[in-house]
């Protein structure tokens, strides 16, 4: 069901914010990298507000992806000390191991933002079968799988989105081949844990209707 707008208002002002500090701190920066970043977050917002039209989003999904854009802004635009970097890269959120040579915050996000972007393909793959089936789909592992397909797909254009950056820009803070590999990796793994966490979630309301 659309939602009013009174209920999505607050978002609006949620997002509309951030992307305005966002883009005054990079722009008095210099920071073309996320001039361009926000730019293409605006795209998207347009891209995204066009498919909750022709397919309502759950309100709690739009909160994820603002929730995710959030994040993406901290990482390349809020400072860290310079002594709590490991290796190469700008003293930034995006630089920061949480788990030394285990976990950083970059690849946190990754998971985090195609773990929703699948569960966003679910959501959307489940309303087209239940229209022409006029039936409730169930995630069998199959369609689990084709929406987690779809998370990553849409992981390897944000790939392509940083590769176009680190062409057109100079100076990005976008790593190198094994920075890109650890991306597609845990947006692999988010995909995953999305596509499990729907499973079990339908399975339990399946046996307590």
């Amino acid at each position: 069901m659309p939602h009013s707008q009174a209920s999505l208002r607050p978002l609006a002002i949620f997002t509309g914010g951030y992307l305005m500090m966002a883009f005054v701190s990079a722009f008095v920066r210099g920071n073309r990298e996320f001039v361009f970043y926000i730019i293409t977050m605006l795209i998207l917002i347009a891209v995204v507000l066009l498919i909750h039209r022709r397919m309502p989003l759950k309100l709690s999904q739009l909160w994820a992806l603002s929730i995710w854009g959030l994040a993406h802004m901290a990482g390349g635009l809020w400072p860290i000390p310079s002594d709590w970097l490991i290796g190469d890269g700008q003293p930034v959120l995006y630089s920061l191991w949480l788990i030394p040579s285990w976990l950083k915050y970059d690849q946190l996000i990754h998971a985090y933002g195609f773990g929703i972007t699948t569960w966003i393909c679910w959501h959307g793959l489940r309303q087209h079968l239940a229209s022409r089936s006029k039936s409730p789909v169930f995630p069998s592992y199959g369609l689990l799988t084709l929406a987690a397909a779809s998370g990553m797909g849409f992981g390897a254009l944000n790939e392509v989105i940083e590769f176009i950056a680190v062409l057109t820009i100079p100076h990005t803070n976008v790593g190198g081949y094994i920075n890109t590999g650890w991306d597609l990796v845990f947006n692999l793994l988010g995909a995953l844990t999305a596509a499990a966490a729907i499973r079990w979630h339908h399975a339990r309301v399946r046996q307590n209707p």
